[in-house]
């Protein structure tokens, strides 16, 4: 336990420290440069909608969805849903956040190689982090520790690594599916000359910051990995 807890704040914690700097650093920039509006006084929701029309994808809607910067594209349903702030709002934040969004529908359209991957991995995801705790449950029920071997102990040993070792991949495989979409966006607010380029570095700010969040996300899940893997075998070894 002492081990455990010693891990946690030699590697852990740091970790976890960058994550909350990342997400205050996503919120004041978007909070920035939400009120600062563009010179073309168009709206997000009206610009995705021609951009949409405008690159020939027409099936893909433009909705609202409740909630702050819980903007995202869903490709079951071929929808773009923004939060009701950036769709009605025409600030340069509003527009990056939009134009990133359509660059995921832009990726979905062209089959784009690591959106393509990351789709793949999100239900393996799913599918491990919800047989991970049952396992660890049932070994605390019937008393087996990971560090005791057997049968039991390799099941969740292996099932603990495999699931932190996903968690990496898919927080690593995120990275160029977002860097990606967000230089889209800048190309495409580019082309259509709509912002100043002291606006478009406004947008570039919320964007990169945006991305930060994404690679602190990375930096826990291999912490964590990390964290399991020392504290396990450590336990074993002194068995």
């Amino acid at each position: 336990m002492y081990l455990d807890y010693y891990i946690m704040g030699i590697i852990l914690l740091p970790a976890l420290i960058f994550a909350s700097y990342a997400q205050f650093k996503v919120n004041s920039t978007y909070n920035k440069y939400s009120v600062l509006f563009n010179s073309s006084n168009i709206t997000a929701g009206e610009l995705v909608k021609r951009l949409l029309g405008a690159n020939g994808m027409n099936y893909i809607s433009v909705t609202t969805t409740p909630g702050k910067l819980t903007d995202h594209f869903n490709p079951r349903t071929n929808q773009i849903c923004l939060s009701q702030e950036v769709y009605s709002s025409s600030s340069v934040a509003a527009l990056g956040v939009a134009c990133h969004e359509l660059g995921h529908a832009m990726q979905a359209k062209e089959h784009y190689g690591p959106y393509t991957f990351r789709k793949i991995l999100i239900p393996i995801s799913n599918i491990a982090s919800t047989l991970l705790w049952p396992l660890v449950i049932l070994g605390l029920i019937f008393n087996f520790g990971v560090a005791s071997g057997g049968v039991a102990g390799n099941v969740m040993l292996w099932s603990g690594i495999g699931f932190f070792g996903i968690a990496v991949l898919l927080n690593l495989a995120t990275l160029p599916v977002e860097y990606n979409a967000s230089n889209r966006a800048i190309s495409m607010l580019r082309a259509e000359g709509i912002l100043t380029e002291e606006e478009l570095s406004g947008t570039k700010k919320v964007l990169n910051a945006a991305a930060l969040t994404y690679v602190a996300a990375l930096v826990v899940s291999v912490m964590n990995l990390l964290r399991f893997l020392i504290v396990i075998f450590a336990r074993r070894r002194d068995d």
